[in-house]
C-alpha cells in the first residue's frame, strides 16, 4: 500500500467520524461535558483541526452524530419477529434497546445529562432531534408519525423517554430493572390516558 493510499485510507470520512464521537464521550466521562472542543478532539484524534471542521462545526453536532448512531444501532437491531407484538410492546423493546445502546457509553452520556442541567440552552438544542430520534422509534413500531396525530404521538412518546431516562441514568442494575418496570408502567398508563390509546393504534 503506498503512503498516499494509507493517508487516503486514515481520512476515511465514516472513520473520523467514529473516532470524533468517541473521543468526545470519553472526554465528557473523564472530565465532564464542558470540556470537550473541538480542538481537543482533533488533538486526540491526531487531525487537524480544519479536518475535524469538515465534518462537525461544534461539539453539538457531534451530539446529534451520536444519537443518530444509536438510532441506527437500534433499528439495526430489531426483530425480525416484532410485528406479532403490539405498538406498545415493540416500542417497549426498542426503547430497551436503545437504554442497552446508551449503557456502554453510561459515564459519557451522564457526563452531558450534568452539563444540560446547569445549562437548559443545551437541552432546547437537542430536543428536535430527540423528537426526531422518537418518531423513527414510533415509525419502527408500526405507529406512522406520518398521519394527522404525528406530532401529539412524538410529543407524548418524548416526554416518556425523558421521564425514564431520568431513572436509567441512576440505574445501576445490571439487569435494567427499575429502567424496565418504569418503562413498562409509563408506557400502560399512556394508553390508558384519554386519547392516546387512539392516537398509536395502527
Amino acid at each position: 500500500m503506498s503512503r498516499r493510499t494509507a493517508k487516503t485510507k486514515k481520512r476515511n470520512p465514516g472513520d473520523v467520524r467514529a473516532r470524533a464521537i468517541r473521543a468526545a464521550l470519553d472526554m465528557a466521562a473523564a472530565e465532564g461535558w464542558g470540556k470537550v472542543t473541538p480542538a481537543r478532539i482533533a488533538r486526540k484524534i491526531k487531525i487537524s483541526l480544519a479536518l475535524l471542521k469538515d465534518h462537525f462545526k461544534s461539539r453539538y453536532d457531534i451530539l446529534v452524530a451520536y444519537m443518530e448512531e444509536v438510532d441506527r444501532q437500534v433499528l439495526a437491531a430489531g426483530r425480525e419477529d416484532g410485528f406479532d407484538l403490539s405498538p406498545r410492546d415493540r416500542l417497549f423493546d426498542l426503547l430497551m434497546e436503545r437504554f442497552d445502546v446508551l449503557n456502554r457509553d453510561r459515564e459519557g452520556v451522564r457526563a452531558v445529562l450534568l452539563s444540560m442541567r446547569c445549562d437548559p440552552k443545551q437541552a432546547v438544542m437537542i430536543l428536535p432531534h430527540l423528537c426526531r430520534s422518537m418518531g423513527r422509534m414510533l415509525d419502527a413500531a408500526g405507529a406512522p408519525v406520518a398521519d394527522a396525530a404525528g406530532t401529539v404521538k412524538i410529543t407524548a412518546l418524548t416526554a416518556i423517554y425523558l421521564y425514564v431516562f431520568r431513572i436509567w441514568i441512576e440505574d445501576e442494575s445490571p439487569d435494567m430493572a427499575k429502567t424496565m418496570a418504569t418503562l413498562d408502567k409509563c408506557l400502560g398508563k399512556a394508553e390508558h390516558w384519554a386519547g392516546w390509546l387512539g392516537v398509536i393504534s395502527v
